[in-house]
């Protein structure tokens, strides 16, 4: 053999790894730059929602558009170049975080996400709710899912933070699967294990709900 497999790089070799690395560098960056161009502040990011367990449960008695199958929801807020969601979860309650780790934990979960705005004469409410929003961090996650003036659950605090404007509205609850009028399964072992009532007619909102507000409209999936 003449070693040709372990010669030094030449001119050439240099050349073309650092224009491969610039080729790549350069679609990462347009491929990030997609997934952010044309949001903007007060953006709501609804999460699509699993076939099973919680999110499955929650979205077979809340689901009222076809193409809007939801179980999470936070809103956008930027600050110059920088972007976070803001938004209730299990894990963390009321938190503000980078808007690329929240992408990356829905797509960890197999969830994509779904862009909607509020519509231009509705816009105005935006900066307030992104303050109401910030005034909100900090509580922990509501587990039962009945409105408490101490905890929130997703939809709950995108709702708080519009309140003031009245852009969403909360309406009766309900628990019974659509198809045989019954409480599901899921929430009347959800609730005894708790031991509270299904909170069925009880004021409450849900993703589904928000997202079928005459006040927003679809943008994109990220």
């Amino acid at each position: 053999m003449n070693g040709s497999l372990f010669m030094k790089p030449t001119l050439k070799n240099k050349s073309l790894l650092k224009l491969v690395f610039f080729f790549l560098v350069l679609s990462f960056s347009s491929c990030k730059n997609s997934q952010t161009s044309g949001l903007k502040n007060g953006d709501l990011l609804f999460v699509k929602a699993k076939a099973t367990g919680l999110s499955g449960a929650i979205n077979n008695v809340t689901q009222k558009q076809k193409d809007a199958s939801f179980d999470h929801i936070g809103i956008l807020e930027k600050q110059g170049t920088s972007l976070f969601v803001l938004h209730a979860a299990p894990k963390g309650g009321s938190q503000r975080q980078k808007f690329n780790d929240f992408l990356k934990d829905q797509a960890d979960d197999g969830q994509k996400v779904i862009v909607y705005r509020l519509k231009p004469e509705f816009q105005k409410s935006v900066p307030n709710a992104i303050a109401k929003a910030n005034l909100m961090l900090g509580k922990p996650y509501n587990f039962n899912y009945i409105l408490d003036e101490n905890s929130y659950y997703c939809s709950d605090y995108i709702e708080r933070s519009f309140r003031e404007d009245h852009i969403f509205t909360l309406e009766p609850m309900t628990f019974k699967d659509p198809k045989t009028g019954k409480t599901n399964e899921f929430w009347e072992e959800f609730y005894a294990k708790k031991n509270l009532k299904v909170p069925e007619g009880e004021p409450g909102c849900n993703p589904n709900g928000l997202a079928a507000s005459e006040k927003i409209e679809r943008i994109k999936e990220l």
